[in-house]
């Protein structure tokens, strides 16, 4: 692995077989003349081209954990999956499933920056927001984020899941930040209760982050690129909700 800048990198995250939107957020990423990436997770999984993907990610030598949808592609057999995870199987071939299964749940890149996927024992729960009665996706208490943070040390904490890009700022000073989604701006869930995330953009999205004097500085970067051809796939695979948010962001459409 080559050596990473610790003062200046980029973290993508919840990619989900997007191919164009990876390879637009990895032209910018170039643009911006950053060296070093932080991948959070959910790679592969979705109606989309998981195979190009897992082809892309492969032949770098980014930092990367595992997310909730990859460790189901390795867990679970086909007949088990949802249909997310048993189109993205479909297209794999054995040298990506051994790609997915050596990737840890959780990182550290020095001692400084912890990684995660979701939560740091949990892959598979909001961190920053919660999920009220009604199905709205709201700002979670500072004590709860703070609490689920207990023990990490680490002055910036790196977590997606949620494709929301957030950052918090503990009392204590340290950072926790999800950069948004890569290539999946919305979806729908039926836990805790049914709700709905959308991002109101088909912009592939992440974050730059910039160790300075004073502390991380942070930004959001929304990539325009061409959704059209992700979202016929996602048609093709009989998945018109993925094909409304990967085309505008919003899962009704626009």
């Amino acid at each position: 692995m080559a050596e990473f800048d610790i003062d200046r990198f980029a973290v993508i995250a919840d990619i989900h077989g997007n191919a164009d939107a990876l390879r637009a957020v990895l032209t910018d990423i170039a643009a911006q003349e950053l060296r070093s990436v932080i991948n959070l997770g959910d790679h592969l999984s979705g109606p989309l081209a998981a195979s190009e993907v897992a082809q892309i990610l492969m032949a770098r030598d980014f930092v990367a954990v595992r997310g909730n949808h990859d460790r189901w592609l390795l867990e679970q057999t086909p007949a088990e999956m949802g249909a997310s995870d048993r189109l993205a199987y479909e297209q794999l071939a054995p040298d990506a499933l051994d790609w997915l299964r050596a990737l840890p749940p959780v990182a550290w890149v020095g001692e400084d920056i912890f990684l995660c996927h979701a939560m740091p024992e949990d892959d598979n729960s909001y961190w920053l927001e919660r999920v009220t009665a009604a199905g709205e996706i709201v700002l979670r208490d500072r004590s709860e984020i703070a609490a689920a943070a207990e023990g990490i040390e680490a002055s910036l904490i790196l977590c997606a899941h949620t494709h929301v890009p957030r950052r918090v700022d503990l009392p204590d000073g340290r950072v926790i930040l999800n950069p948004g989604s890569v290539g999946c701006p919305g979806f729908d869930d039926d836990l805790p209760v049914p709700h709905v995330v959308q991002a109101g953009t088909a912009a592939a999205c992440y974050a730059v982050v910039e160790r300075r004097e004073a502390g991380w500085m942070s930004s959001f970067r929304h990539v325009p690129y061409d959704p059209m051809r992700m979202a016929a796939l996602a048609r093709e695979a009989g998945r018109n909700e993925w094909a409304a948010a990967v085309a505008s962001g919003w899962i009704g459409g626009a």
